[in-house]
C-alpha cells in the first residue's frame, strides 16, 4: 500500500512536471528586433527543416517547441509552403496554425483597363515582380484562349485588367495564366450569345472593346463609340481610329507622343485609315464595361464623334455635321486657347 501510494506521488509529480515542460514549450516568444520579420518555406521543406528556419528568423526559441505543435495538430502533411509575415510575438501552436491555414504573403499588382502586352510588361518589371520581357513571353501563348479564339497568335485584348494578389514565388506565365482564365470567366456565356446573336466572333468582339477603351472612359458614351463602329462596319467605311494609328507605331518602335498627319499614312495592318475594316485583332485590353456595350451598341445612326477637350464626345450622323463639330470643337477650341496664351 505504502508502495502504491509512493509509486502515485511519482505519477503525479512526473505528470505535473512534463505539463509544466509542454507549457514551456507553448510560451510566446520574440527573437526578432525589427517590427515584423519574413520566412519564406519552400516547396517541399520537411518539418525540421521548416522548424530550423522559424529558429534562425527568432519567430519560435527552439525547433522542439514546432515539432511537438505539429505532432499535436497532425499537421506534418498540411503544413504549406509560401512566404510567412510575422510580427510581436508568437507561441508555437499558433506558429502552425498559420502554416497550415497558409497564410502566405500577398503581393498586389494592379492592371488598369486599355493596356497593351507591352504597357503590362512594363509594369510587371517596376512592380518587382520580374523582368518584362519573361512577361511579355508568357503572354505570346495564345494557346490559353483557343476555346474563343483560336486564331490568337498571342493574348493582346485577352489580360483581364484588374488587381491580381500573387505569392513571392509566382511566375510571369502564373500571372499570365490567372489573367487569362478571368478573361474567359468575365466573357462568359451571356456575352457570347449576345456576340453570337450579332454575328460578331469573339475576336470582333474584343477588338471593338478594345476600341472603345481607348476611345472614353465615360461609361453612357461606351455603347456610343461601340455603335459609331459597328454602324461603320455595316456599311463598309473605315474605323478611321486614331489609338489603332499609335498601337502600330508603338509596335514598329516608332510612337514619339504626338500623332501627325504623316503618322496616318503610316503602312501597318492596324492603320484603320489605311486599311478597312477593324483591325486584325485587339489593340489594348478592355474592361467588362467595354466588352458589354461592344456586344449592345446603342441604336442610334452616329458614323462620327469628336473629341470636347474635356474626356467627353460629341457625335453626329453626317459629314455636315461633323465638320460643324469639329470646327466648334477643335479648330475654333484651339485657335482660342492660343489666343489666350498670347495674351
Amino acid at each position: 500500500m505504502r508502495w502504491l501510494l509512493r509509486s502515485l506521488v511519482v505519477v503525479l509529480l512526473l505528470a505535473g512536471g512534463g505539463a509544466f515542460a509542454l507549457r514551456t514549450l507553448d510560451q510566446p516568444y520574440q527573437g526578432f528586433t525589427t517590427p515584423e520579420v519574413f520566412v519564406d518555406i519552400p516547396q517541399g521543406t520537411g518539418v525540421a527543416a521548416i522548424g530550423h528556419r522559424l529558429v534562425e528568423a527568432g519567430v519560435i526559441k527552439n525547433d522542439w517547441a514546432f515539432r511537438y505543435a505539429v505532432w499535436r495538430r497532425g499537421a506534418a502533411r498540411t503544413l504549406k509552403a509560401g512566404e510567412y509575415r510575422f510580427a510581436g510575438e508568437s507561441r508555437a501552436s499558433a506558429v502552425v496554425d498559420h502554416l497550415v491555414a497558409g497564410d502566405v504573403v500577398l503581393r498586389p499588382i494592379t492592371f488598369r483597363e486599355g493596356l497593351t502586352i507591352a504597357e503590362m510588361a512594363e509594369h510587371f518589371e517596376a512592380s518587382g515582380l520580374g523582368a518584362k520581357a519573361t512577361f511579355i513571353g508568357a503572354a505570346g501563348h495564345g494557346a490559353l484562349v483557343v476555346d474563343v479564339d483560336a486564331a490568337a497568335g498571342d493574348l493582346e485584348g485577352y489580360l483581364f485588367p484588374e488587381t491580381y494578389n500573387l505569392p513571392h514565388d509566382a511566375t510571369a506565365g502564373q500571372l499570365v495564366e490567372q489573367m487569362a482564365k478571368r478573361f474567359l470567366a468575365i466573357y462568359d456565356q451571356g456575352l457570347r450569345d449576345r456576340a453570337r446573336a450579332r454575328n460578331l466572333t469573339t475576336r470582333q468582339v474584343v477588338t471593338i472593346a478594345s476600341l472603345i477603351e481607348k476611345e472614353t472612359s465615360r461609361p453612357e458614351e461606351r455603347p456610343l463609340v461601340s455603335a459609331v463602329y459597328q454602324n461603320r462596319m455595316r456599311i463598309g467605311m473605315g474605323m478611321q481610329c486614331d489609338p489603332t494609328v499609335i498601337y502600330a507605331l508603338q509596335r514598329a518602335g516608332l510612337w514619339r507622343g504626338n500623332l501627325t498627319r504623316d503618322n496616318l499614312m503610316f503602312d501597318s495592318p492596324y492603320n484603320t485609315y489605311r486599311y478597312r475594316g477593324l483591325p486584325p485583332g485587339p489593340i489594348a485590353a478592355p474592361g467588362r464595361a467595354s466588352l458589354e456595350a461592344a456586344v449592345a451598341p446603342a441604336e442610334v445612326p452616329y458614323i462620327y464623334f469628336v473629341s470636347r477637350n474635356d474626356g467627353t464626345h460629341v457625335f453626329a450622323s453626317s459629314l455636315e455635321e461633323h465638320n460643324r463639330n469639329v470646327h466648334q470643337f477643335q479648330v475654333q477650341y484651339f485657335r482660342d486657347q492660343r489666343a489666350r496664351q498670347g495674351r
